[in-house]
């Protein structure tokens, strides 16, 4: 379970992405290091478009201000050609911005995503992630997440035992 600390600031929340606050939040860069990483925001919208059965896109919001992009995936069959029963939720994408990296607000995003898989009774929380330098695989290893020795593309998978 994920007790890492989190920014207080009692109005950080995330908010979806609507028409009012559309430009801002595909206005949120990391840093260009880790632009190998992460695939901008516009691109997790289109993918939610896409698959908007599944895609939850969120804004991370604190006070006002747009610090971050989280988007999870909820009851997504995993390999339906192999196994149709294995549906998962999880991270998807998450981008928080340059300027406000290292202040929790991942971990807060992060937090939350979980909380509402929790509350859709699943048991595990799913994500992945690239390889390599800059990588945030630490982040994910940090907050409880372990391999699964599996891979979606090239990336690895990490699970989230979801205790009650």
């Amino acid at each position: 379970m994920i007790t890492t600390p989190s920014p207080s600031s009692p109005s950080l929340r995330l908010e979806p992405v609507t028409s009012a606050n559309f430009d801002t939040v595909c206005a949120v860069e990391i840093r260009a290091d880790q632009s190998h990483l992460v695939s901008p925001v516009v691109k997790s919208l289109a993918e939610a478009y896409v698959h908007g059965e599944v895609a939850r896109p969120r804004a991370i919001v604190d006070g006002g201000e747009v610090v971050g992009f989280v988007m999870a995936f909820h009851d997504f069959a995993w390999n339906p050609a192999e196994d149709p029963a294995d549906r998962r939720s999880g991270i998807w994408r998450l981008n928080i911005a340059a300027g406000h990296q290292g202040k929790g607000y991942g971990r807060f995003a992060v937090r939350e995503v979980i909380e509402e898989i929790r509350r859709r009774g699943g048991s595990q929380a799913y994500v992945t992630w690239h390889a390599g330098e800059g990588s945030p695989e630490q982040f994910y290893l940090g907050l409880g997440f372990h391999p699964t020795g599996e891979l979606s593309g090239d990336q690895p998978v990490g699970v989230l035992p979801l205790t009650t």
